[in-house]
């Protein structure tokens, strides 16, 4: 039975190369998306234009019933979720602390903190039923730099990163791994037209990170190579922390 990948916020970005990255290893590869049906539709049509497994699946991953949905409807199309990919993500306004609202706090944690509890849940049981599988979280390397006016967001990430911590010990014992995948700035289509000279010149690699780089750290962890590591946060961003 060929394993399935499920990424979230595949249909751009940062989940559309990962989720052709996973393909390309052999993996039928779920492409979640929420409001970029033509995106999701894209990266499906090229991966199985690559020879690869896609399907399109739309679902708010911060929504509890679209989530279970979402992954009975994976199940059901392509079999059960061995690799989720937790890569969702929402805006990320800079946001002054005498400005912080809780809603803006609470808007931070429904993505990185509700979302990957709601899905890890739901793809708990097949794991467990099929001897294992991975977890994979696209954090931020932003918790070491600690940049002003993003607090509600490094507050979310933070977390983030501390549950991947204390889910790789709950769930080792049924053969699941949970690891983080912490990027820099990694420019993508939303990135379009702003400058990277200042962030460029403070990593000691000397180039921007590509959402290739993203891709191979997650493809490592998928992979069988990846079996023995659990708890980690893999930073990839050219040293620049």
């Amino acid at each position: 039975m060929t394993a399935v990948a499920l990424v979230t916020g595949a249909s751009r970005g940062l989940g559309a190369v990962i989720a052709r990255r996973l393909a390309a290893d052999g993996l039928a590869v779920a492409v979640n998306y929420n409001r970029n049906a033509a995106g999701a539709t894209r990266v499906v049509d090229e991966i199985r234009a690559a020879g690869g497994t896609a399907e399109a699946f739309p679902a708010d991953v911060t929504h509890e019933p679209d989530v279970s949905a979402l992954v009975t409807g994976v199940t059901e199309r392509l079999g059960p979720v061995h690799v989720l990919v937790v890569n969702a993500t929402g805006p990320q306004p800079l946001i002054a602390l005498e400005d912080l609202t809780w809603q803006a706090q609470l808007d931070q944690l429904e993505f990185f903190v509700k979302s990957p509890t709601l899905l890890v849940q739901a793809a708990l049981p097949g794991m467990k039923e099929h001897g294992g599988g991975r977890v994979i979280q696209i954090g931020s390397d932003v918790v070491d730099r600690k940049l002003p006016s993003m607090s509600a967001y490094t507050a979310a990430k933070s977390a983030q990163h501390a549950m991947t911590e204390v889910w790789a010990r709950e769930l080792g014992p049924h053969g699941i791994t949970v690891n983080v995948v912490a990027p820099g700035w990694i420019p993508v289509e939303r990135h379009a037209g702003l400058d990277e000279s200042g962030y460029l010149a403070e990593v000691p690699l000397g180039r921007m990170g590509t959402p290739d780089d993203i891709a191979a750290a997650v493809s490592f962890l998928a992979s069988e190579g990846g079996a023995f590591v659990t708890g980690q946060r893999i930073t990839v961003n050219g040293g620049h922390t």
